[in-house]
């Protein structure tokens, strides 16, 4: 299984990026020891995110990087030592072949799929002068008993080159509830994608999160991809 697709544009100021576009596990691992509809929940990836992803790249002639198998597979978007990177249980359910996993397997893991992907990413990076990140995120409407009522949000950490007029631009559209830094915060240790293809900050970078109830149909995608598609070239044309 290839660990990355890359999906070409010729915009030279941006690249988009999916950590959690896909809920495959490659065969040998035997769907972890859980059925397809356990994988197709929120657990097993972000819900929408992947064509969202790809409908933006064409709507901005972007290019973009997306991971081909689940997150629960190896989470790409946390640091290897990170509790939550292999996960034995999520959001309540057991994740079988996860569980009593050793040391030797995990690092089987990272070389077979998570290194893999960060270095697609990191070729798609080093391709481009200087792009600004945006990674693409959908969140689940209700987790651990608690509504989100969010609609969307922008995650960022001190770095709000990109976050600050992103929210501005967000704010054009009444109707909709915008978190900043919600339901996640940029500021936790629990992401390390954009940290990690930054430069060091070099690199202006932000996460966007869509609530995926919005993403269910071919028309709630369409829609994100206009309204991101507006906020994601207002923001950029402060840049310029």
């Amino acid at each position: 299984m290839n660990a990355a697709r890359f999906v070409p544009g010729t915009r030279r100021d941006l690249l988009l990026i999916c950590d959690h576009a896909s809920n495959r596990v490659p065969c040998e691992l035997a769907g972890l020891g859980l059925d397809a509809s356990a994988l197709a929940r929120h657990i097993g990836w972000d819900i929408g995110a992947g064509a969202l992803t790809e409908r933006l790249a064409a709507r901005l002639d972007a290019p973009a990087v997306l991971c081909r198998f689940s997150r629960l597979v190896i989470d790409p978007n946390r640091p290897l030592d990170h509790r939550q990177s292999i996960l034995a249980e999520s959001d309540g359910v057991r994740v079988p072949g996860n569980r009593a996993l050793d040391a030797a397997e995990g690092e089987r893991r990272a070389a077979a799929y998570f290194w893999p992907y960060h270095a697609a990413l990191a070729a798609a990076v080093a391709a481009l002068p200087a792009p600004a990140l945006i990674a693409v995120h959908s969140f689940t409407p209700a987790l651990a008993g608690s509504d989100r009522p969010w609609h969307a949000g922008v995650l960022h950490d001190d770095d709000v080159r990109l976050a600050a007029p992103m929210l501005r631009a967000f704010a054009a559209y009444g109707d909709l509830r915008v978190g900043d830094n919600e339901p996640y915060t940029g500021y936790s240790d629990m992401t390390f994608t954009l940290g990690h293809h930054a430069r060091g900050g070099a690199l202006a970078s932000v996460a966007l999160e869509v609530r995926q109830d919005l993403l269910a149909t071919d028309a709630g995608i369409d829609r994100w991809v206009r309204v991101l598609g507006d906020v994601v070239d207002r923001t950029l044309e402060t840049r310029r």
